[in-house]
C-alpha cells in the first residue's frame, strides 16, 4: 500500500473510532422519505414548442435521516433528487444535500446551525398543504428559496405562547456554498389569534455582488377548521442595482381546501401577478412567459388511496394579460404522492 494512503486510512480509523463508540449509546436514528411526481400533458403553452408534450416525471424525492444526540440536541441529513423539468435535459435525477443541520431545542426555542428551512414560506407551505401539487408563490416564481445555510433561531413567546418568530442569517445561496461577501437576513413574526386563525408578517434583506440588493415584504393570514383550510398572502420584492432602474415583483395569492369526506378533498389556488416574472422561463415543470403579467390557477381532487399514498388529478392554468398576450398555458396532470418511514 502507498505510504501516504496508509497514513490517510490510519488517520480516519483513529478519528472515527470514538464516534462509533459514542454511537453505541445513542437512540436509534430514523430513516424516512417521500416521493411525488406527475403524468402531465401540455394542451396549450405560450411556447408553441411545448404544446402536446407529455410524460412522467419525479418532481421530488426525499431521503431523510434524523438522529437524537445528547440531551436537547439532534441532527438531520436530507438528500433530494428530481428530474429537471426543463423539457430539455435527459439526465437521471441526481441527489444533493437539501438539509444538513444541528439543532438545540429547549421548551420554547430552537437554535439551528447548517442548511435548514427558511422562514419565508415554512408556515405558508404547511397551511397550503399541497407542495406535491405545486410550490408556494415565493418559491414558484423564484423570489426566495426554501433553504438557507447559516444560523437560525425560532420559538414561541408571549401569553399562552401564541406568538412565534423565526429569524435567520445565511449566505444567500440556498444549499450552495458561499461565493461572495454578501449575506441574507430573514425574519418572520406570527400570532395565533385563535386555534383557527393565524396572522404572519415577514421580511428579508439580501446584499449581492455588483451593488445589487433585494428587499422582500410579505403578509399572510390563514383560517382552518375540521373541514376547511384557507389562506391569503401578499408579497412585494424590490430588486435594486446602482445605475439601473429598480425591479418590483408583486403578487397576491389565495387558496382553499375543503374536505369532502374522509379520504377525498378539493383544493384550489389563484395567484395574481402584478408584474412580469422576469426569470419565468427558468421555472421548472411550468415555465412562465417573462414579458407579460399573468394569473396562475390550479385546482384538483386529492384522493387518499392508501394510508400514505395520494392520487391527485389536477390542472394548472396560466392566463396572460395584455393586447399582445401569449397563448395560455394549460397542463392537466395526475399527481402521485407517497411517504415512507
Amino acid at each position: 500500500m502507498n505510504k501516504h494512503l496508509f497514513k490517510v486510512v490510519l488517520s480516519l480509523i483513529f478519528f472515527f473510532t470514538p464516534l462509533f463508540s459514542f454511537s453505541q449509546s445513542l437512540p436509534q436514528g430514523k430513516i424516512s422519505g417521500l416521493v411525488f411526481g406527475d403524468y402531465y400533458y401540455i394542451l396549450s403553452d405560450h411556447d408553441s414548442n411545448l404544446k402536446d408534450r407529455n410524460g412522467f416525471w419525479f418532481r421530488r424525492i426525499y431521503l431523510t435521516y434524523d438522529q437524537d444526540l445528547l440531551h436537547n440536541f439532534s441532527v438531520r441529513l436530507r438528500l433530494e433528487m428530481a428530474h429537471k423539468g426543463d423539457f430539455e435535459s435527459k439526465e437521471a435525477a441526481v441527489p444533493f444535500v437539501k438539509d444538513a443541520y444541528l439543532k438545540y431545542k429547549t421548551k420554547s426555542t430552537e437554535i439551528i446551525l447548517g442548511t435548514s428551512p427558511t422562514p419565508t414560506f415554512n408556515i405558508i407551505e404547511k397551511f397550503w398543504g399541497y407542495r406535491a401539487v405545486e410550490k408556494t408563490p415565493a418559491d414558484l416564481y423564484k423570489m426566495a428559496s426554501s433553504r438557507e445555510t447559516g444560523l437560525a433561531v425560532k420559538g414561541k413567546f408571549g401569553p399562552s405562547q401564541k406568538a412565534y418568530f423565526h429569524a435567520m442569517v445565511g449566505n444567500g445561496n440556498a444549499q450552495k456554498s458561499e461565493n461572495n461577501k454578501g449575506k441574507k437576513v430573514l425574519l418572520s413574526l406570527g400570532y395565533n389569534v385563535t386555534n383557527n386563525l393565524l396572522f404572519e408578517v415577514y421580511g428579508d434583506y439580501e446584499t449581492l455582488p455588483e451593488t445589487k440588493r433585494r428587499y422582500t415584504y410579505q403578509g399572510f393570514m390563514a383560517y382552518q377548521n375540521h373541514s376547511l383550510r384557507a389562506g391569503l398572502m401578499y408579497i412585494n420584492q424590490f430588486r435594486t442595482q446602482s445605475g439601473k432602474s429598480a425591479v418590483n415583483r408583486r403578487l397576491v395569492s389565495a387558496f382553499a381546501t375543503y374536505h369532502l369526506k374522509k379520504n377525498l378533498s378539493f383544493f384550489s389556488r389563484v395567484d395574481k401577478l402584478f408584474d412580469p416574472v422576469t426569470d419565468g422561463k427558468d421555472i421548472s415543470y411550468i415555465p412562465v412567459d417573462s414579458s407579460a403579467k399573468a394569473t396562475f390557477v390550479v385546482f384538483g381532487l386529492d384522493y387518499l388511496f392508501l394510508k400514505t399514498l395520494h392520487l391527485i388529478p389536477n390542472i394548472e392554468l396560466v392566463f396572460y394579460d395584455g393586447a399582445q398576450k401569449p397563448d395560455n398555458d394549460i397542463i392537466p396532470r395526475i399527481t402521485f404522492f407517497y411517504k415512507f418511514k
